[in-house]
């Protein structure tokens, strides 16, 4: 499980809806191999060195993403985060596009949520709420 602030996770979507107005669009999460899929508002969540999500606008030359870790797999401050990372999203680096439209309809429904718990699975991402 991996968990995020909402208004932070909204700051994210936002961002990305900005640098691809500013600058022609979206970028593709599978770097070309599925043409045209994810090239919409959301957000990727990407596990590398950590597992975080970031913006996925287009980017001027020089720019770089607006990146959100998550509370349990930041490499800055917690140790275990290679293995939690092995654990909950895979030994190898990866990313999944979720599109904004699964996420803001969710938080405007729940307007009593901080955080969202994303839960991977072998087929599917499970989102739930919750208020801290």
């Amino acid at each position: 499980m991996f968990t995020f602030p909402i208004l932070a996770v909204r700051k994210v979507i936002e961002r990305g809806i900005a640098d691809a107005k500013a600058n022609g669009g979206f970028r593709n999460p599978y770097y070309g191999t599925r043409p045209g899929e994810g090239e919409k508002p959301g957000l990727w969540l990407v596990g590398d060195e950590g597992v975080y999500i970031m913006s996925n606008g287009k980017l001027a030359e020089g720019e770089r993403a607006l990146v959100l870790y998550s509370e349990q797999c930041h490499p800055v401050g917690n140790r275990d985060w290679w293995h939690y990372k092995r654990r909950h999203f895979g030994g190898d680096d990866g990313v999944e596009f979720i599109a904004a439209e699964q996420l803001i309809p969710l938080f405007d429904r729940n307007r009593r949520a901080t955080h969202i718990n994303m839960d991977l699975t072998e087929d599917e991402i499970v989102f739930s709420l919750i208020t801290r």
